[in-house]
């Protein structure tokens, strides 16, 4: 009997793993204007944004004035541009929309306007450069995306 080398009595197993992993890729939005993907593009990138702020308000970081400044303004443009995003029938996965998006629109709208409005502050008081006054209207700005999350925000799917 030959004996295989282990590396190649290894390699149906390899090859198989592979060809399973090959259909794990992501997949392609096919909807009409990709509403999920757009929205969760926009708001990973808002996510960018803020995290930054965030880790130089609790003082992980040096604050930088100028450098807060800038992801503030880049925050304030961000935040009206996820919400046409969350037409109707959007909830397909890999959507984390709970369906009281549509059947609580008016509260849904309530809560973008609390995060923009929030969101606006701090954008002004970040042109203060007052660490003392921009840590609560970031805080706000956190609130406010909590407050959204909970009722709006169904958990993680992976």
């Amino acid at each position: 009997m030959i004996l295989l080398k282990p590396y190649l009595r290894a390699a149906p197993l390899l090859i198989g793993a592979a060809l399973m992993l090959v259909g794990c890729g992501p997949k392609v939005d096919t909807h009409p204007g990709q509403p999920v993907t757009k929205r969760r593009a926009l708001l990973q990138e808002t996510l960018r944004t803020f995290e930054p702020m965030g880790i130089m308000v609790r003082g992980k970081t040096p604050y930088v004035a100028a450098k807060f400044l800038t992801l503030a303004d880049q925050l304030q443009s961000l935040s009206t541009q996820p919400w046409h995003y969350f037409p109707p029938g959007s909830t397909y996965a890999p959507s984390r929309a709970k369906p009281a998006v549509w059947q609580q629109a008016a509260q849904f709208k309530q809560a973008q306007d609390t995060y923009i409005k929030a969101v606006s502050g701090l954008a002004a008081t970040a042109k203060t450069s007052n660490l003392d006054a921009i840590r609560p209207a970031y805080a706000h700005v956190s609130d406010s995306c909590a407050a959204c999350h909970k009722t709006f925000r169904g958990p993680s799917v992976l």
